[in-house]
């Protein structure tokens, strides 16, 4: 049996720059791996694929069946390279679902790595990226990790200078957010501020974490607040409880805070529980 973490993401930046012919959006973002993440565990079987799934600390349903992204997964792996034998897998969900934090990308990404290991399969990072991005848009990057610049639909990477080892605050309201909705919303006519990428690769070039978490902006946030102004409540209380910034990550609705240090993230934590104590909240620190 082997056992994978799954880490989550959050965007530092969220820039649509248009909706292309194939029907998917042309981005341009920065994206960070923190730690917050699940656990899989995986050995081989007879035949088929097995799925389990445990989830901590959250409600809700996940299907263990062929409609998720674990089970699609690993059935690619075994039409690409013709594969008699199964896999039994073990999920435990500790990433909020439906969070933009690209739980349900972590995990197929850790079954791509996990049955190239488990078969021997010699897959390449690139191969991996590719059948990722069949499956979807942001399991490349979950695949590659780290500091990225994210273009095209999301799986065109370039790698940057890790981000300065930061912890961060992690709250995901009750409300749910259709990723499908907030694009459509923003496609319908947007007026707000776009992120500054080009600044925000130089601040993280220079290993300046002050100057990006001024620079951090979601072209999303705004049109999910509007619907859900809890979002809102948590980034005024992030920023009075000493968070360097605060952000909604993805198309929501967790909102992130950047924190000078790990006394610093406990009372921004505490805060955000006191005011909602059906949040769920978590303290990370990014990948590097």
């Amino acid at each position: 049996m082997i056992t994978l973490n799954a880490n989550a993401k959050i965007n530092l930046t969220l820039d649509i720059l248009g909706l292309r012919e194939d029907g998917y959006h042309e981005v341009a973002m920065v994206m960070q791996e923190v730690s917050l993440h699940d656990t899989l565990s995986m050995e081989k079987s007879g035949a088929g694929i097995q799925l389990s799934i445990t989830i901590e600390g959250q409600d809700g349903v996940l299907p263990a069946d062929e409609s998720n992204l674990c089970w699609k997964a690993a059935a690619l792996v075994q039409r690409e390279y013709g594969l008699t034998e199964g896999v039994s897998m073990e999920l435990v969900k500790r990433i909020p679902m439906a969070a933009g934090l690209a739980g349900g990308s972590a995990d197929a990404a850790a079954v791509l790595k996990g049955m190239n290991q488990l078969y021997g399969l010699g897959m390449t990072e690139e191969r991996l990226c590719e059948l990722g991005a069949r499956l979807g848009s942001d399991i490349p990057f979950c695949l590659m990790g780290g500091t990225m610049l994210a273009t095209g639909r999301g799986e065109v990477l370039t790698r940057l200078p890790s981000f300065p080892e930061t912890y961060v605050v992690l709250a995901k309201p009750e409300a749910g957010v259709s990723t499908a909705w907030a694009y459509k919303t923003y496609d319908a006519g947007y007026d707000g501020p776009h992120p500054d990428n080009e600044a925000m690769l130089k601040a993280i070039g220079e290993g300046d974490r002050r100057k990006a978490a001024g620079l951090l902006c979601n072209v999303l946030e705004g049109i999910t607040i509007k619907e859900h102004a809890i979002i809102e409540s948590y980034r005024k209380m992030m920023l009075q409880q000493g968070a360097m910034a605060s952000m909604m990550s993805g198309s929501g609705p967790t909102v992130f805070g950047l924190a000078e240090d790990e006394a610093s993230a406990g009372r921004i934590a505490a805060a955000v529980k006191a005011l909602d104590d059906k949040a769920a909240v978590y303290v990370a620190k990014t990948v590097v």
